[in-house]
């Protein structure tokens, strides 16, 4: 081989090393982000996603659909098995369970590091249902909270032009609209005991502790609980509400007939109140925030809403964090709320003529400044869900006073509290 043809020979293998050596780099930088979201969230955000992968040519997004009724199982057996996402959408009350499993991580750093997500850019009490011993395991995606759906022509043949600001006027106000009604089989309010998060939403305006001990006991029989829970179950006993889904198959229909005058609900059912409530009762309804304790108004309701968390075993942790911040977008927001009708986390969305100039969100913002988290607990959803609501039908139907269900139901939360209990031991020793 001639020197001339070595050259030849030099040159075109570096050509093709350099070549190899480009197409590797392009392949590693190209890379495919995998988000689970849940319900029609996964349908609607395929459409807004273009948007990000346009901004971000070498990030592709791959959306699973999770339905609701199953992703919790799905999540834990993803983690069990190493199979996660990368990126995933959570509902607040279940941050602790997956941060207590070391399954996501603390986002503190890739905030620290954020021109677009900051804590004062989201309602405070919602960013702080993500906030675990003082790390943020989560970024609010969307949030939702309960206050007061009514009708406003019933309120004012009861002598309110105005919704009850405080719990006395709230009772009253009942009373009044049960005398007109005299006779006839309708109802003030709906309070079913099928649903816990009345009961929690009064107790934590009454300023009740809901558990003690670090978070190892159940403190349902505080006297500030039992004053909360009393006042609820009085309704019952005085027949201002029906009991529950028995007597009120569709909250909509029962609204729209005036067979309630109150439901204490969340955004969620604004699109089915505008569905049912056509032809006369059409402006009759409205939304109002929650009456407070004494003086306190807005009263204080719960922080709802899914936040998006990181996997800890994710290879694209840095382009998974692109993508919630594209999500944290005011803009992107808006669009966000308009294919899936969830609320912005984000305050200055709340500008949008879309949701400024809306007479029933007015409300939720108002109520979304004054929220609060629900225990962060992984074992929370269990007491409530399979406990509270048990023991506030027993004292509602009069199987039991206040005391034998309120003093049940500690015993229960101790019960499934135990071990939290043994841990939190072990660590003090």
């Amino acid at each position: 081989m001639t020197s001339i043809h070595k050259k030849i020979f030099r040159t075109t293998l570096l050509i093709i090393i350099i070549s190899l050596y480009a197409c590797k780099s392009v392949q590693e930088e190209n890379v495919t982000i995998k988000f689970w979201a849940m319900g029609s969230e996964a349908e609607q955000i395929s459409k807004i996603l273009p948007e990000f992968e346009k901004k971000y040519p070498n990030i592709k997004v791959k959306v699973q659909q999770i339905p609701w009724t199953a992703a919790q199982e799905k999540l834990i057996t993803a983690f069990a098995s190493d199979n996660t996402p990368d990126v995933c959408q959570l509902g607040n009350t279940w941050i602790p369970q997956f941060a207590s499993l070391n399954a996501i991580i603390d986002l503190s750093d890739f905030i620290a590091r954020s021109s677009t997500v900051k804590a004062e850019n989201f309602f405070p009490g919602i960013w702080e249902t993500n906030i675990i011993d003082n790390r943020v395991y989560g970024i609010p995606w969307y949030v939702d909270t309960r206050l007061m759906f009514y009708r406003k022509d019933v309120f004012e043949r009861a002598g309110f032009n105005n919704p009850p600001k405080n719990w006395d006027e709230l009772y009253l106000l009942c009373k009044k609209i049960k005398e007109l009604n005299k006779g006839k089989e309708k109802y003030p309010i709906f309070i079913p005991t099928n649903e816990w998060n009345s009961f929690i939403i009064f107790g934590l305006q009454a300023g009740a502790k809901l558990l003690k001990e670090k978070d190892t006991r159940g403190n349902f029989s505080s006297k500030e609980f039992k004053e909360a829970f009393d006042y609820l179950i009085r309704f019952h006993k005085e027949k201002l509400t029906p009991f529950g889904m028995m007597q009120v198959t569709n909250v909509y229909q029962a609204m729209a007939e005036e067979y309630i005058s109150i439901y204490f609900s969340g955004p969620w059912n604004i699109p089915e109140f505008k569905k049912w409530m056509t032809g006369n009762p059409a402006d009759k309804w409205a939304t109002a925030p929650m009456p407070g304790y004494r003086d306190e108004y807005p009263g204080l309701s719960l922080a709802g809403g899914s936040s998006l968390v990181i996997f800890k075993n994710s290879k694209h942790k840095n382009e998974v964090w692109k993508l919630i911040e594209f999500l944290s977008e005011p803009e992107i927001q808006l669009k966000v709320y308009r294919v899936t009708n969830n609320l912005p986390s984000v305050i200055e969305a709340w500008n949008d003529s879309s949701l400024a100039n809306d007479i029933y969100m007015k409300a939720f913002y108002q109520q979304l400044q004054r929220v609060t988290s629900a225990p962060k607990i992984p074992e929370w959803e269990q007491i409530v869900f399979s406990k509270l609501q048990q023991y506030a039908e027993f004292a509602a139907r009069g199987v039991m006073t206040t005391e034998e269900a309120l003093k049940k139901l500690d015993e229960d939360a101790d019960r499934i509290l135990e071990k939290r209990r043994w841990l939190t031991f072990k660590q003090n020793k």
